[in-house]
C-alpha cells in the first residue's frame, strides 16, 4: 500500500510540474507576441548582433554612403508587402512599430554628421509629428519611456521609396579580411505637395542596423519572382550585400556629397564608377595571386595577343591582296595599251604606199636633169 501511495504522489507531482510548465511557455509566448510585433530577449539581441571591430584591429576603412530605389535590382523585397498580410510586414513596417513601441532607438538625421549616442536620440513623438504620421498614447507609456499606437492605415510605407544606408569597407587585421558592413539605415520620405509635380524627399531618421536586426530576421521576403519560397530574411538581404545602390557621398574632411562635387552628370557617373572600382581592387589586391590564377592570367593574356596577331595578319593579307590585284590590274592595263599598239603597228604595215601621179611639168623636169 505505501508503494502504491508513493508512486500515486510521484505522478501527481510530475503531473503538476509539466501543467506549470506548459503554462510558463504559453505566458511567454504570449509575451514574446503582442500586436504583431516580437518581443527579443538581451541573449537574442547578442545573438544577431554583429560585432564592431575597434579602431586598433582596423588597417584601412572606408565609409559609403549610397541610395537605395526600392524600384530596382532586388531592392522590391524591402517595400512589399504595402500592407502587413500573411507574408508578414515590409521593413518600414518593422522600423516604426518598433519605434513606437520603444523598443529601439533613433538618430537624428544630419546629413553626413551623424553620431550616434544618447544626446542625438530623436524624440519619437516629435518625429511623428513633423511627419503628419497620426498615433495615440498606448498603454504602459511614461514620461521616460514613452509607447505610441499606429493604425496600419497611417503608416505611410507606400511613401518610403527609397532608404539611405551608410555602408563601411573594413580591413581588419584580427582575422585578415576585408568585410562589407551596413551599419545604419534611413528611411526617405517621397511626398508631393498638394499642386503635385515632382515627389521631395525628406529623409527621416537613423537606424542603427543592430538595433533593429533581431527584428529583420524574423520576417522573410521573396527575393525572386520565379521563386515563391521566400528563403531570406531581411537581415540576411543586408548580410549578403543583395541590394542595389548609388554612391551618394563618401565620408570627407569638407563634408560634401557626390552631387556637390561633382555637378555634371556624366561626371557624377564617372565618379561612382571610379569609387566602386577602387573599392573592388583594393580588396583585389590585397592577396598574392595564387598559381591558377597566374595560369590563368598568362593564358587570357596569350589569348588577347594571338587575337591582336590575327587580326594583324588578316589586315596584312587583306593589304597584300590588295597589292597584288594593283599590279593584276597595271598589268592587264599595259597589255591592253601593247595590244592596241601592236594592232596599230600592224595596220601601219599593211598600209600600202600612195602612189603619186606625177604631173608633166614634174616628168619634164626629169629629163631635163638627166640630159644635163
Amino acid at each position: 500500500m505505501k508503494t502504491i501511495r508513493f508512486i500515486a504522489a510521484l505522478l501527481t507531482v510530475t503531473l503538476a510540474m509539466n501543467v506549470t510548465a506548459q503554462v510558463v511557455k504559453r505566458t511567454e509566448a504570449d509575451k514574446k507576441k503582442t500586436d504583431g510585433r516580437v518581443q527579443i530577449t538581451d541573449r537574442q539581441q547578442s545573438f544577431f548582433e554583429v560585432k564592431e571591430a575597434s579602431d586598433a584591429d582596423l588597417q584601412w576603412l572606408k565609409v559609403i554612403y549610397r541610395s537605395l530605389d526600392l524600384t530596382k535590382g532586388k531592392n522590391p523585397a524591402l517595400y512589399y508587402p504595402e500592407e502587413p498580410n500573411e507574408d508578414g510586414m515590409n521593413l518600414f513596417y518593422i522600423i516604426l512599430r518598433n519605434l513606437a513601441n520603444g523598443d529601439i532607438p533613433a538618430y537624428e538625421y544630419l546629413d553626413g554628421k551623424e553620431i550616434f549616442d544618447d544626446d542625438h536620440k530623436v524624440n519619437v513623438g516629435e518625429e511623428l509629428d513633423r511627419f503628419y504620421i497620426t498615433h495615440t498614447q498606448a498603454k504602459g507609456s511614461t514620461e521616460k519611456n514613452p509607447k505610441f499606437e499606429i493604425d496600419d492605415s497611417d503608416v505611410p510605407s507606400n511613401q518610403v521609396l527609397s532608404y539611405y544606408i551608410i555602408e563601411r569597407w573594413e580591413f581588419d587585421t584580427r582575422s585578415n579580411q576585408m568585410k562589407t558592413r551596413v551599419e545604419a539605415i534611413c528611411p526617405v520620405l517621397h511626398r508631393t505637395d498638394e499642386f503635385g509635380g515632382e515627389a521631395v524627399k525628406y529623409p527621416m531618421f537613423w537606424v542603427k542596423l543592430n538595433d533593429i536586426r533581431p527584428y529583420m530576421a524574423q520576417q522573410y521576403v521573396f527575393t525572386d519572382d520565379d521563386n515563391n519560397l521566400p528563403r531570406y530574411s531581411l537581415d540576411d538581404f543586408f548580410k549578403l550585400n543583395m541590394y542595389t545602390g548609388d554612391i551618394y557621398k563618401t565620408k570627407n574632411l569638407r563634408n560634401l556629397s557626390l552631387m556637390q562635387q561633382f555637378p555634371e552628370e556624366d561626371d557624377l557617373k564617372h565618379a561612382q564608377d571610379s569609387i566602386e572600382q577602387r573599392l573592388k581592387a583594393f580588396n583585389k589586391d590585397l592577396w598574392v595571386p595564387t598559381r591558377e590564377e597566374l595560369q590563368e592570367r598568362a593564358k587570357a593574356k596569350a589569348e588577347l595577343e594571338d587575337g591582336e596577331e590575327g587580326e594583324a595578319t588578316e589586315d596584312e593579307g587583306t593589304e597584300v591582296k590588295a597589292k597584288k590585284s594593283t599590279k593584276r590590274g597595271s598589268k592587264a592595263t599595259d597589255e591592253k595599251k601593247t595590244t592596241k599598239r601592236g594592232k596599230k603597228t600592224t595596220k601601219i604595215k599593211e598600209r600600202k604606199p600612195k602612189t603619186v601621179k606625177a604631173s608633166s611639168s614634174n616628168a619634164t623636169r626629169s629629163v631635163r636633169n638627166r640630159k644635163r
